[in-house]
């Protein structure tokens, strides 16, 4: 498909697009009830849409019964369970925001995202591994009504939290209850497509994570986007095994299988063994990872022993990558793609072409849709109107413009207007240049470390060793390094404070407090007054770069860094 039959297709889509999200569930299960909506991988359980769309009514029912309004929000710290989806769908019927929180948030971490939120109900799972965190949480967070603990088995739910089954006892009732009364047809209508329904964040490190808010046309626009982008058809099945947290989960795999009406392969969290276990058994034809999932795949010693011959094509995203990754990719799949996707723009936002072979996917990562357009810019104004186009080919900010553009950040207008300028364009942080090739990314305007696919601010990182190492230590400084397994990792120096000493070990040990993907895969003490300062007596992260792959080189060298860890 050309250029202009892409961009045909979008606008007619986007033509015939319903307001909601759910209205999407409920055209497939009244065009064909029976065929199957989700497969439940660790269950080996089976959803036809006409299931999911009566238990998107009935949870949307029970959600109004027990107080929730348009415009409240309900976090969540469950795996993907196909309960998680039924949850999401009832959240976007009746108006309630979902905000999916990622599982391995600490304590800290977690009471700082529910505190920024305000929910009114928090459903979180009740394995033994979490509940240490749940319980500094549970029945603690002010303006929290209803606690619902996820388990299999009544002992055990924390004080405060209410079983699931217990919640979900009147289920049947509710349904009924609701068919005969209109409740949830009545909160339905009282949806907009510009109403939020999504709330992910942008970062889960600690200190300044960004909430941002979703909007029902602006998801629906990028599963028209990836849909066409992609050349998704409507047999396919979607290996979805990112978790409810993340955008690449929520609204692009997910959330275009959900619109495209094409059934999802669910795994409850990502496991690279049943990731390939799921592909063959289910004979998935789509998969969509970041590299760091493919690159643990790969590394399985009995890779080569599961039949992966249904994947007919291999999408990935979230950082650059290198060509032999690219030709390793081909040799799953015939086809192979990658485009930006951002949470700001709901999703994908520039997308390959099909057919696009690993020297195209190395040298630019896609084009752009007529309903987000990419433009590259100057920095924004101090009056907070968008920066003059670039000409083209040239460096620049990397924007968009569009339906697709979130909300802003929940509670944080500072940064939404320094990420949205006042005429509507999005300033997305990356630095590039856009020609007939597609997109060139040349890195971020800022210093966002990128390991395993989520983002990480150094301050965030340098402020808690900090704290934690008051007095022993002097300065700490965090960057990026290529990683062959998780694209990038952390490296962090730290200086020792004068007449002190410290270890690398105590280093490590004050970082077990941080989301796992923020913790550095390597820490380098330096001894006092000699961590790198530019002309203007602040770190140089330039030389630390450098400095990074010259101790990763080193590392390599004796047998270490790119372990799975």
């Amino acid at each position: 498909m050309g250029t202009e039959a892409r961009d045909q297709a979008v606008r007619e889509r986007r033509a015939a697009l319903p307001d909601n999200i759910a209205d999407r569930v409920a055209e497939h299960a009244r065009a064909r009830p029976g065929e199957v909506a989700l497969i439940e991988h660790n269950t080996g359980e089976g959803v036809t849409w006409r299931a999911l769309d009566r238990a998107a009514t009935a949870l949307g029912a029970k959600l109004l019964a027990s107080g929730f309004e348009k415009g409240d929000v309900l976090a969540t710290s469950l795996p993907l369970l196909k309960e998680h989806v039924f949850l999401q769908l009832a959240a976007y019927r009746v108006g309630v925001v979902l905000a999916p929180l990622d599982l391995r948030l600490r304590a800290g971490e977690l009471r700082a995202c529910l505190e920024q939120l305000r929910p009114k109900g928090f459903f979180y799972a009740g394995a033994p591994a979490l509940l240490p965190v749940m319980r500094e949480v549970v029945g603690k967070v002010e303006g929290v009504r209803h606690f619902v603990q996820f388990q299999k088995e009544p002992a055990g739910v924390l004080p405060g939290a209410v079983w699931v089954r217990e919640f979900t006892r009147d289920l049947g009732r509710r349904y009924l209850a609701a068919l005969l009364s209109g409740a949830v047809r009545r909160a339905r209508r009282r949806l907009s497509r510009r109403d939020g329904c999504l709330v992910i964040f942008t970062t889960g490190s600690t200190g300044s994570p960004k909430a941002a808010l979703l909007c029902h046309e602006g998801i629906l626009a990028q599963n028209v986007a990836l849909s066409v982008g992609f050349a998704l058809r409507p047999d396919d099945r979607l290996l979805v095994n990112l978790p409810p947290s993340h955008v690449g989960c929520a609204t692009e795999l997910l959330g275009t299988a959900l619109y495209q009406g094409i059934t999802s392969v669910l795994l409850h969290v990502f496991d690279a063994e049943r990731s390939l276990e799921a592909i063959a058994r289910h004979r998935v034809t789509v998969l969509g990872q970041i590299p760091a999932m493919f690159n643990l795949e790969w590394s399985l010693r009995r890779y080569r022993e599961y039949d992966l011959s249904s994947v007919r094509l291999a999408i990935y995203g979230g950082q650059s990558v290198p060509r032999a990754f690219l030709d390793r990719l081909r040799q799953m799949a015939p086809e192979i793609g990658t485009g930006l996707g951002l949470t700001e723009t709901s999703g994908f936002c520039t997308y390959t072409p099909p057919g696009a072979g690993a020297e195209d996917l190395a040298e630019a990562i896609g084009f752009d849709m007529p309903h987000c357009p990419l433009s590259v810019r100057a920095p924004m104004r101090p009056d907070g109107t968008a920066g003059p186009e670039v000409p083209k080919g040239e460096l620049g900010e990397i924007c968009f413009s569009g339906p697709q553009l979130f909300l802003g950040y929940l509670g944080n207008p500072a940064a939404t207007a320094a990420a949205v300028s006042r005429d509507g364009i999005l300033y997305t942080g990356d630095l590039g240049r856009y020609d007939g090739r597609g997109l060139h990314l040349a890195g971020r305007s800022g210093l966002t470390i990128k390991p395993k696919g989520f983002q990480v601010f150094p301050g965030d990182v340098e402020t808690w060793v900090l704290e934690r190492l008051d007095g022993v230590a002097a300065a700490a400084a965090c960057v990026a390094a290529e990683h062959a397994v998780f694209g990038e990792a952390i490296v962090l120096f730290v200086e020792c404070a004068p007449g002190r000493e410290l270890g690398a070990r105590q280093v490590m040990e004050a970082c077990q407090g941080l989301a796992s993907y923020s913790r550095p895969g390597h820490v380098e003490v330096v001894p006092a007054g000699s961590l790198p300062l530019n002309r203007v007596a602040k770190t140089d992260y330039l030389a630390l770069r450098q400095r990074a792959r010259e101790i990763v080189d080193r590392l390599r060298a004796e047998g270490g860094w790119d372990a799975r860890g």
